[in-house]
């Protein structure tokens, strides 16, 4: 591309308006802390929900105080709309390395950006999940019966709230992934997509996709977030970690490819 300035200065006439050059987009730590915190808001409201207020015990008259899956689905949907409106302007509001990924193989993001994006929401979920613990820990017993159950770690079998097996995780972390790629690459799409909509768009996506998976696996499709709990999760979740940083990866690109084949067609 050419440069639309001239060679050399010229003096502008009192009619005329000097050209101004575009401002400066966010500088790379800029967006880097972008992620972090996008993240952190999300993995805090998901986890705090989960952990803090979805099994509140009940009340007087036998009613359940806790807010349920229901409550976790929407504090994990209202997390991820408040980080994209927030955030989102600087760095994309990805929050997620399978997003970060799905993006990159859409061509809608450079692979030589994903290593930090990836590192930053990783960082940023773990800051999430270690507030997370220290507020809980000023409760005698908290943070051992949290780590004890796992701490809302990703799994199947005893880790799964509904009792289901590898398959139906391996399952759900595919194509719930690929679905929520899909998503944020149609409706943040330059020509067809509705930025100003995007964020709320893929915050109910989010809430839809918790709400129909959480009792199977506890619902990952978002590395950062299995990491950030499973450090805290003990054993079990920690060797489980791995399908749940694989497989949303797996769909991620799947999604990536296929929509960019599909409705991108091949053009670099």
């Amino acid at each position: 591309m050419s440069d639309p300035r001239p060679e050399k200065p010229v003096a502008a006439t009192p009619l005329e308006h000097t050209p101004t050059e575009a401002p400066a987009g966010p500088s790379t730590f800029a967006t880097l802390a972008a992620e972090f915190f996008g993240t952190f808001v999300l993995v805090l409201g998901l986890i705090s929900a989960a952990l803090f207020a979805s099994d509140f015990g009940v009340g007087d008259n036998g009613s359940s105080l806790g807010v349920g899956f229901v409550g976790v689905a929407l504090a994990v949907g209202l997390a991820i709309v408040a980080g994209a409106y927030a955030f989102g302007p600087i760095s994309g509001g990805h929050f997620n390395p399978a997003v970060t990924l799905g993006l990159a193989a859409a061509g809608r993001f450079p692979w030589r950006g994903t290593a930090g994006y990836i590192a930053a929401q990783i960082l940023g979920g773990a800051a999430a999940t270690s507030i997370i613990a220290l507020i809980g820990s000023s409760q005698a017993g908290w943070f051992e019966a949290a780590r004890d159950g796992g701490f809302a770690s990703n799994g199947w079998d005893a880790l799964s709230p509904g009792g289901f097996g590898i398959g139906g995780a391996i399952v759900v972390e595919i194509v719930f992934t690929a679905l929520l790629v899909a998503v944020v690459i149609g409706v943040t799409h330059p020509s067809r997509g509705n930025p100003a909509f995007a964020g709320l768009v893929i915050g109910l996506t989010v809430a839809l996709i918790h709400l129909a998976t959480i009792p199977i696996d506890n619902t990952s499709v978002n590395p950062a977030r299995s990491i950030a709990t499973a450090i805290y999760g003990g054993g079990d979740a920690l060797a489980m970690l791995w399908a749940f940083i694989v497989f949303p990866i797996v769909g991620a690109l799947l999604a990536g490819f296929t929509f960019r084949g599909l409705f991108d067609g091949t053009k670099r």
